[in-house]
């Protein structure tokens, strides 16, 4: 079974990039599960939950199971358990990134980037290791995932990553809108779990 680990510390890191008509800016936050609270799962593929802090006190809820995550986030664990995000998750095998990066519209976080580490079996019956940048969308609108990039087939992946937070994540209606996917796609590539059931 694969270990999992991720816990949230501020870094402290403002980046501003221009994005259409607005400036939006990135804030990082360390993600160890180490250094969240753990409530084991009972059955023998649920791993169980994470409950961590983020950026601004915004909850962050992890859940795994069957070599899979899936993160959340709210105002407060019990909304972050209750999104769309919370039951969202990659195709292939996969785990959770060391950090998460805040997209932020005046200083208010409005989606987030993580990069998720994928297993996906090749046609010969081989593992390929990859990573995926997830965007999900943050606030009342609902949260959920807005779209994936291939972190080992694009060299701009952050860039293309920012490029969906910025343009897609605010108007993105939960449970409506389908993620997007940008740029190239290598054998390490999944796309969601309910895309390619």
């Amino acid at each position: 079974m694969r270990k999992i680990s991720l816990s949230l510390f501020l870094t402290g890191a403002v980046v501003a990039a221009p994005v259409g008509v607005f400036a939006a800016e990135s804030s990082y936050t360390d993600f160890n599960t180490k250094k969240c609270r753990h409530i084991p799962g009972k059955d023998v593929e649920d791993y169980g939950e994470w409950h961590c802090k983020g950026l601004a006190g915004i909850a962050v809820y992890m859940s795994a199971g069957d070599q899979r995550i899936h993160v959340s986030y709210g105002n407060n664990m019990e909304k972050a358990k209750a999104e769309l995000a919370a039951s969202q998750t990659l195709a292939s095998f996969n785990g959770e990134g060391s950090r998460i990066e805040w997209r932020l519209d005046k200083g208010k976080p409005f989606a987030t980037i993580m990069r998720w580490s994928t297993t996906v079996t090749n046609d010969k019956g081989d593992p390929v290791r990859g990573s995926v940048l997830v965007v999900t969308r943050l606030g009342r609108g609902g949260v959920c995932h807005v779209g994936y990039i291939d972190g080992g087939a694009n060299k701009d992946a952050n860039e293309l990553a920012r490029k969906i937070a910025d343009e897609r994540a605010r108007n993105f209606a939960c449970g409506k809108d389908k993620p997007i996917v940008l740029g190239e796609q290598g054998p390490g590539f999944s796309g969601p779990y309910d895309a390619e059931k």
